[in-house]
């Protein structure tokens, strides 16, 4: 591979020319500027320059790989030959480190609500915005946890509880909780060490992690960064090249991956404007934005920048090729009613994940604690199935902040609940220590609340322990209810400390 110096790198930096460096490898972007799906202006901040430290956070490693051709992958620039970029730290940035050294001590974080709550104090405006959107009015998104509030309890008595067991099994794989750590993208945007700050806390507590497709960091290094013995789960985006994603997942199978999650729910991404409005804010005002097939739609932030790849031609027909390509156990990440449940066990798949995409995708689509209901009845009377069920496993992600929220869903059917965004709040505000705090709250909620319902096992939880009748009441709460609102004192968050 030819060494280019650095001086040489520095000579192209137009947009006639534009050469940048990343990891240390010289890239000639200049044809790609104008369909880069986050605009030009930010390559070009970086013309001639070393821009490894933008890159890490929002594009996943093999990005520059995928989307440039050969003959631009001009060489390796030669070491201590390339002038540092001086990156300029705002007043902005300056008062959230201050809020960063302000944050209240990890023993101060009661529940996982005070994870989100320190995040958004802390985190950069842009990695907030991408984690915290949701389409449209994002009422999916407060659905996703109110859905939980219609259901209650009925608790049983008299029963020795003194030791209680909440551990479980997920596809034949032993973990501590009915909880899995579910795929969450662009980990770096709230941490340097992105998504292996859940690989390590994962590894403590025995629980198991599920490694997304557009993870900031590659997913050999978060294999590599496992245990011994440690499962781990892929969710995949399918992509338009069909042998790209068969090396994804046979490569997946080689390096010990348990299970196999097609994302099922996202042939197109959704509005998600707290994302997009950062986006715009970002955008080069000189470039003229293409949209639907005659180019690049760059109007949709970081969700859009890395997406582009998708395959929407996916479709039922396509469960055979999977098949064919691994023999890891196939589970649908994205079902959302019983219709499409019954369709999957049909079609000989291990389980499904009854979710809308954390409120991502279609707005008004009904929480997946909602769904469980209707597809445990269905199974039920069609195929005869009862749940929790080994052969047919029923997952539920979205909303989920108590553990109190996943006994529910156990008691209604599910094997295990997918936890996202709390996990990734926890390591943006507190790194892979905020994670290992988070999973212990569980545990203990997991603890207090079994002894609480009567259940000395997650066997013990079952259908009769909840009343979900009211749970397909759909109310959309309208926050302009002050008669209310005034006369409610809310609880109160974690809080950062107070300046000396």
């Amino acid at each position: 591979m030819a060494r280019i110096s650095g001086q040489t790198v520095a000579q192209h930096n137009s947009r006639e020319s534009c050469w940048i460096i990343v990891h240390g490898k010289v890239y000639d972007v200049t044809e790609f500027l104008d369909e880069h799906p986050g605009g030009s202006k930010i390559i070009l901040k970086y013309a001639g320059k070393d821009a490894t430290a933008e890159y890490d956070p929002i594009h996943p490693p093999n990005a520059i790989k995928d989307n440039l051709p050969a003959e631009k992958h001009l060489g390796e620039v030669e070491p201590d030959t390339v002038q540092k970029v001086v990156v300029e730290v705002t007043d902005e940035e300056k008062a959230r480190q201050q809020r960063m050294a302000n944050r209240p001590s990890l023993e101060e974080i009661l529940n996982l609500h005070d994870f989100e709550s320190i995040a958004k104090q802390v985190m950069p405006e842009k990695a907030w915005a991408y984690y915290s959107s949701a389409s449209d009015d994002e009422i999916t998104h407060r659905e996703n946890h109110a859905a939980f509030h219609r259901i209650w309890f009925r608790p049983r008595v008299l029963r020795d509880v003194t030791r209680v067991d909440w551990s479980t099994s997920i596809l034949g794989h032993k973990t501590s909780m009915p909880v899995y750590i579910t795929a969450t993208a662009l980990g770096k945007l709230g941490h340097p060490e992105g998504e292996v700050n859940l690989t390590r806390a994962a590894a403590k507590h025995g629980v198991i992690q599920m490694i997304p497709t557009l993870a900031s960091c590659s997913f050999d290094e978060i294999v590599d960064a496992a245990q011994p013995g440690q499962v781990q789960f892929f969710q995949l985006y399918v992509n338009k090249d069909r042998e790209v994603t068969k090396k994804l997942v046979q490569h997946a199978e080689q390096r010990g991956v348990k299970g196999l999650f097609i994302t099922v729910d996202a042939p197109q991404l959704g509005r998600r404007e707290k994302d997009m409005r950062m986006k715009f804010e970002a955008e080069d005002p000189s470039v003229v934005t293409k949209s639907g097939s005659e180019g690049v739609n760059r109007s949709q932030g970081a969700a859009r920048a890395i997406s582009g790849f998708i395959d929407t031609s996916l479709k039922w027909d396509d469960l055979s090729w999977f098949k064919s390509i691994t023999k890891m156990p196939l589970i649908l990440k994205g079902v959302q009613c019983w219709e499409d449940a019954l369709m999957a066990y049909d079609a000989g798949v291990a389980g499904i994940v009854l979710s809308n995409h954390g409120g991502r995708q279609l707005d008004f689509a009904r929480s997946g604690i909602e769904i469980l209901v209707e597809v445990v009845a269905h199974l039920k009377e069609k195929r005869g199935l009862s749940f929790p069920n080994e052969k047919f496993q029923l997952f539920v992600d979205g909303g989920v902040r108590r553990a109190t929220d996943v006994l529910k869903a156990i008691a209604l059917g599910a094997t295990a609940v997918g936890i996202g965004r709390p996990f990734i709040y926890a390591f943006s505000a507190y790194g892979s220590d905020g994670v290992d705090k988070a999973l212990q709250i569980l545990h203990e909620e997991f603890e207090m609340n079994m002894r609480l319902l009567g259940a000395p096992s997650l066997k013990d939880v079952v259908p009769a322990m909840v009343d979900a009748s009211n749970l397909q009441s759909h109310i959309v709460a309208v926050p302009g209810d002050n008669l209310y609102n005034n006369n409610y004192e809310s609880m109160t968050y974690a809080k950062l400390k107070s300046k000396l």
